[in-house]
């Protein structure tokens, strides 16, 4: 099939902004290099917009959450990734979280009844020459295609570790032990918690600091860990109580055999819509799996854990993108060549669909002979795409989630909940504003 526009990749960027392409009626080649016989380090699948690591995309709370309100503003833009994701939810309190196989299969299923829309199991090794071009790889780029991004944009792309939390089967947990609840009661009983008394913490403590890491290979020494990521035994060297203050704070979570707090708490949150498997809330870690086993299992109510996955490490790499992208997310030096996605500098599923999305939006705009006309920068899309464009310091770019610090700031002394409130009807309004007038 001759194409409009080559996608290359077809993870949650890639298949947002081909599902926006497709959707409008240009002809789309969406090239995805799983399936092929290789993967990333990180992938177990060939499905499209597999999720490799948490199954969670965050609070969908969009009068008080910066992602919630990213949520919204996607939903208003015919998202694939929010619709899917609403077929494939599963119960976690105020977040949307859901059943990862269900989720890829409704994201597969939708693009594959687009007709202009071909998905071809290619790897691709450089970067086109000519004619538009979306390149949302991810953050693990593939070696050959990686070289020959570095030698488009003169500069080498930045690296960092982006770790994987285990996941445990429901029903080999000790609901003796174990309780459900969401914190301050919020929402439904959508979490496991298994409490720690002060003994059991400090022990669990140096356990993580004892363990056996997974060893660097020579080009990954120097790569330093996402602060939204870190792994949970790095998380502990910081500090006797930062995983109290972190993913196993007990607050708001009462132990209905004490009445009180715990010490500390660890949170599971369910993986699947049949609830059958649940992730280890903050727990991404590279302990090697042995050493996983043995000290997980000494968490109450986990003492018998068996787990459907355990935790690794993969190293993620992203341009310098402030510096070498203009506003329309071209590369400066090759403009028919567009990136989307994680690749980008953006952290997290929302954020690198919402980029894909957009970066979609874009190219439609440009096919259709018609001037790009941006969200405002007071919406979410519009914060996070400006921040990637060019309003970060390119000297300091490091990857960043969707939070109302990239928002202009609103006037006058109020209340944190109220302000939020402000930034999120702001942004209602003026993206209300943007889709009636933009040309999308």
């Amino acid at each position: 099939m001759q194409y409009d526009v080559h996608i290359i990749g077809g993870g949650l960027a890639g298949s947002e902004a081909a599902w926006q392409l497709a959707r409008r009626g240009f002809k789309v080649r969406l090239s995805e290099m799983r399936g092929t016989g290789e993967r990333s380090p990180a992938h177990q699948t060939d499905a499209l917009a597999e999720l490799v690591c948490s199954n969670s995309f965050r609070s969908d709370d969009h009068e008080n959450n910066a992602v919630g309100l990213l949520h919204h503003e996607m939903r208003g833009l015919d998202s694939l990734v929010m619709a899917a994701a609403a077929k494939a939810q599963v119960p976690a309190g105020s977040a949307l979280a859901v059943d990862r196989d269900v989720f890829s299969a409704e994201v597969e299923a939708r693009l594959a009844a687009l007709p202009n829309l071909t998905v071809v199991r290619e790897r691709i090794d450089v970067l086109p020459q000519a004619g538009l071009t979306i390149v949302a790889t991810g953050p693990l780029t593939a070696e050959a295609l990686a070289s020959s991004i570095g030698a488009a944009t003169g500069a080498d792309s930045l690296a960092f570790f982006d770790a994987i939390a285990p996941i445990v089967y429901r029903d080999s947990i000790d609901m003796d032990v174990a309780w459900m609840a969401s914190r301050w009661d919020k929402g439904d009983k959508d979490y496991i918690n298994c409490p720690m008394n002060q003994e059991q913490y400090l022990a669990f403590h140096q356990g993580l600091l004892d363990g056996e890491k997974t060893e660097f290979r020579e080009w990954e020494a120097n790569t330093p860990y996402f602060e939204g990521c870190m792994p949970i035994e790095v998380m502990a060297s910081r500090g006797i109580d930062t995983l109290r203050y972190g993913p196993m704070k007990p607050v708001g979570l009462d132990d209905p055999r004490t009445g009180r707090w715990p010490y500390a708490v660890v949170q599971l949150r369910q993986d699947n819509k049949l609830g059958t498997i649940w992730n280890m809330v903050g727990f991404q870690t590279k302990l090697k799996h042995a050493e996983q086993v043995r000290l997980f299992r000494t968490i109450p109510g986990l003492e018998n854990a068996e787990f459907a996955r355990l935790g690794g490490l993969h190293r993620n790499t992203f341009l310098n993108s402030p510096e070498l992208l203009d506003r329309q997310l071209r590369l400066k030096n090759a403009p028919h060549i567009r990136f989307a996605g994680q690749v980008t500098g953006c952290e997290g599923y929302v954020e690198s669909s919402a980029v894909g999305l957009i970066a979609g939006l874009m190219t439609a705009t440009e096919l259709a002979g018609r001037e790009w006309t941006s969200p405002p920068r007071t919406t979410a899309l519009g914060a996070l795409l400006s921040h990637i464009t060019g309003d970060a310091e390119a000297d300091s770019y490091q990857p960043m989630n969707v939070n109302f610090g990239l928002f202009p700031p609103v006037e006058g002394k109020m209340k944190k909940a109220s302000r939020k409130q402000v930034y999120t009807a702001r942004a209602k309004a003026d993206f209300a504003e943007w889709t009636a007038s933009a040309p999308l």
